[in-house]
């Protein structure tokens, strides 16, 4: 356990972002795995709804610096081609 007062204010709120990271990175993995199984499935319309959650996740994350902008663009355009692929097919 840390000793000085700031380090022990510092762990607190290590510990709060900690959490919130955990739930941020639950959120966008659970809203991928929902649209890659829309995709899997062939279902336009559930793709469709699920791309705009994930979006919202990504967005979220990297307004929050939890992942970095780029990263999350990225993520985002290889989603979407998966979803052009099937429109095309």
């Amino acid at each position: 356990m840390p000793q000085r007062k700031s380090a022990q204010k510092a762990l607190r709120a290590d510990k709060k972002r900690r959490e919130f990271n955990l739930v941020l990175k639950r959120k966008i993995k659970q809203a991928i795995k929902k649209y890659l199984k829309a995709i899997n499935a062939k279902d336009l319309d559930q793709a469709k709804q699920s791309l705009q959650i994930v979006y919202k996740q990504l967005d979220k994350a990297a307004f929050k610096k939890y992942i970095h902008k780029n990263n999350a663009a990225r993520k985002k355009s290889r989603l979407s081609k998966k979803l052009k692929v099937l429109k095309s097919s």
